[in-house]
């Protein structure tokens, strides 16, 4: 009973282990490394079967070509397996045009802190240009001194 426990508790912690194993993980995530591994059994599967139909095996590693396409299909998903499981997984890219919006936002805001004439077009172009003001009195102005006015006539 008590050893029971103790193979359970092992099993367990090698369960544990396996799942933080970069390679299980790798393994969990990828399909396509787990459509090699099966590619890869499956042609190997069918090379030791060809083998094992009771001819010299000399024989046949040199006339078999289902043989030879077999095995070759076997290395070949084997090696697209190993590259695969060695790569760091593939991160999903994020599109570039979040980042180019947030960098142009930022670039505008200093632009416009910076600059007063950027800021006057910004405005100018939002709200219409600003009207030039300019002040013309209706009334005539009294002579301020008898003495200018003398000198005017």
């Amino acid at each position: 009973m008590a050893s029971a426990k103790k193979r359970a508790a092992k099993a367990q912690k090698a369960a544990v282990a396996a799942r933080y194993n970069p390679y299980v993980q790798r393994l969990i995530d990828d399909e396509d490394l787990r459509e090699n591994i099966v590619q890869a059994f499956e042609s190997s599967r069918d090379a030791f079967v060809r083998l094992n139909n009771g001819k010299p095996v000399s024989k046949q590693i040199f006339d078999d070509k289902k043989l030879q396409k077999n095995v070759k299909e076997a290395a070949e998903n084997l090696r697209d397996a190993t590259v695969a499981l060695r790569e760091a997984p593939k991160k999903k890219r994020k599109s570039g045009l979040g980042r180019v919006l947030l960098l142009g936002i930022v670039g505008t805001a200093v632009a416009l802190a910076a600059s007063e004439g950027l800021r006057k077009k910004v405005l100018d172009a939002l709200f219409g240009a600003e009207e030039e003001f300019e002040y013309t009195s209706t009334t005539t102005a009294a002579p301020s001194s008898p003495a200018t006015a003398g000198t005017s006539t």
